[in-house]
């Protein structure tokens, strides 16, 4: 560990970089398979890279994009994207199918479906990730149980249910033990448990998911490429388990050949097991434990994956841990556009990279490390807002009601 900085209840530290890890799951070549497979989907179609020219000149960087989820395959969110392609791959390997070869029409047939009618997919969710899977198996005939954490939002409970041929139950768990309960059953009933985290002994399908999120990083850079940028000199990528953000960050580690743009870990201030693992400096993923409360329900995630936290370890180049207020700040920053720049709905899980940056950029106790990360008039800044107002009535409260969380700002 190099720095340490905290101001407005904002915590942030910088690493050496290791540059060591082999990303071997999620190089170019991996991600054109997951690409063919995700544009043989009917539904699919690249989500929009918003340009932020008037928050950039605000802010006083050259360029800020935002990578808009809230478009993807009508899900209000990024997660089906993983989600689907893991449901994919089971399904090949149960049927005996070349997943290379395979297309998603092809499993649409009679016979396959036939075949498949009696799986049950379980996972556990704080909603996102839910309805990704519950949409993934009924478009193949199949079922799932999704299990929630407590004091999850009723409406993500009904959104996953909407999905057809899913279960859904609110449990009186944290969301950690929640993944822990729908392993469980999966052992007991002879279910397919399909987590977006992994832990000793089960890695392949979160590793399936983390492929299937690359799509966004594909697109991001194509679509920044078309605009004449190779590479962004900067990201913000918010961790739960750390599956989106080790799977953003270590397909650009192969792009670039090790060499990724900076990179910032955000987390929610009570919710940080990225942040808590690199403070250790001891190379090890740490768990945040006990009763876990944050508005930034899809990071409400306290043990990390571990399939992902070496990506995040040795490539990531700072870690912050933000106060509920700073997501806030980021989903009223978007919402409310300055002069001609588009607007961005984006959810309490996916504003906070944004909110940071303007925390960063905006306020002189944060001089020191915009500096040491190189943040200025010359950096253009990738953002990923991972979902929209998936809970609605949260949203307005936020946006029109002022609720703000902070006594700093």
């Amino acid at each position: 560990m190099v720095k340490y900085e905290e101001h407005f209840g904002i915590n942030i530290i910088s690493t050496n970089l290791n540059n060591s890890t082999d990303v071997d799951f999620l190089t170019e070549d991996i991600v054109n398979d997951v690409e063919k497979f995700h544009t043989s989907i009917d539904e699919y179609k690249k989500t929009p890279l918003v340009k932020l020219d008037n928050l950039a000149s605000k802010l006083g960087v050259k360029n800020i994009f935002v990578k808009d989820e809230s478009y993807r395959y009508g899900l209000n969110a990024f997660k089906g994207l993983g989600g689907l392609y893991a449901i994919f791959r089971i399904v090949c390997d149960k049927l005996n199918l070349d997943y290379k070869s395979t297309t998603f029409k092809d499993l649409q047939n009679k016979d396959i479906k036939e075949k498949l009618k009696d799986i049950v997919f379980v996972t556990a969710t704080d909603g996102n990730h839910g309805k990704g899977i519950a949409w993934a198996a009924n478009k193949l005939g199949c079922k799932s149980v999704v299990f929630m954490p407590k004091g999850s939002v009723l409406a993500r409970a009904k959104a996953i249910e909407s999905m057809g041929n899913s279960t859904v139950t609110i449990t009186d768990l944290n969301y950690d033990d929640a993944v822990r309960k729908a392993a469980s059953l999966a052992y007991e009933n002879g279910w397919y448990l399909v987590q977006d985290t992994a832990w000793e002994g089960y890695e392949a399908i979160p590793n399936f998911i983390s492929q299937g999120y690359t799509i966004m990083a594909k697109e991001a850079l194509d679509e920044l490429n078309e605009l004449g940028i190779e590479k962004p000199t900067h990201l913000f990528l918010q961790a739960g388990v750390g599956s989106m953000a080790g799977s953003m960050l270590g397909y650009m580690v192969n792009r670039f050949d090790k060499k990724p743009p900076i990179t910032t870990i955000v987390e929610p201030a009570t919710v940080a097991c990225i942040y808590k693992s690199a403070k250790a400096d001891d190379s090890k993923p740490h768990a945040v434990t006990g009763d876990l409360q944050t508005v930034m329900a899809g990071l409400n995630c306290g043990e990390p994956n571990t399939a992902t936290w070496p990506i995040l370890r040795d490539y990531a180049s700072f870690y912050a841990s933000c106060p509920d207020y700073v997501t806030a700040r980021g989903m009223r920053i978007l919402a409310s556009p300055l002069k001609n720049d588009t607007k961005v709905i984006s959810g309490e899980s996916g504003a906070v990279g944004a909110g940071l940056l303007s925390m960063l950029m905006g306020k002189d106790e944060f001089e020191d490390i915009r500096r040491d990360m190189g943040l200025n008039k010359n950096s253009v800044v990738l953002i990923f807002s991972t979902e929209g107002n998936t809970d609605p009535k949260g949203y307005d409260e936020i946006i029109y009601d002022g609720r703000n969380f902070s006594p700093f700002v």
